[in-house]
């Protein structure tokens, strides 16, 4: 596969290892040509008021909008998971309303408060431990999104369709299950 990532801002370098590790060509998306051929996108961490700007500066809006609307593989990941939710709060920005689910930013705290923790058992990914960095909160779910994973109950990583969302920093471990489950999910499962 073609795997592109956003790479205008963020932890796009991590998330190019891992997909390589798991034999995937990378396209480090920084131009509107870089969406054509993809088979998949991932929308990094980072900070989301930067990468709207990026995407604004970088005339990247409506390719990326073209590419959500595709029904391809995306998988947005802390500050990506905000920039795919409906809606947005702490303090609210625009977003793509990709995902039916609504975040607040930062809601676990700064940089300084970030941690590890399990997934919940019974979780798609029973014993992965999560790395959450200045991690938003999923406060609501829709009703056609599924919840693949929950931390002390909360949902932290969630889809619908061929669209994933991750509150965590999945390419952060040696661990590949979340990613190698998104690139090889039916899109309906």
């Amino acid at each position: 596969m073609r795997v592109g990532i956003l790479a205008l801002q963020g932890d796009f370098a991590a998330h190019a290892v891992v997909i390589q590790r798991l034999g995937h060509d990378v396209v480090r998306v920084r131009h509107a040509r870089d969406f054509d051929a993809l088979d998949a996108l991932i929308i990094p961490g980072g900070e989301s008021t930067a990468m709207l700007h990026g995407i604004d500066r970088d005339a990247l809006d409506t390719p990326l909008r073209h590419f959500l609307a595709s029904n391809r593989p995306v998988l947005g990941t802390c500050a990506g998971a905000i920039l795919l939710a409906r809606h947005v709060s702490g303090p609210s920005q625009p977003s793509y309303a990709a995902l039916d689910i609504d975040v607040a930013r930062n809601a676990y705290g700064t940089q300084i408060d970030s941690f590890t923790a399990p997934l919940d058992a019974g979780s798609s990914f029973p014993d992965f431990l999560a790395v959450f960095i200045r991690a938003p909160r999923i406060v609501r779910v829709g009703p056609e999104v599924n919840v693949l994973a929950r931390m002390h109950g909360e949902p932290v990583l969630v889809r619908n369709a061929n669209t994933w969302a991750a509150t965590f920093h999945p390419e952060l471990t040696e661990d590949d299950r979340p990613l190698r489950a998104w690139l090889e999910a039916p899109p309906n499962a």
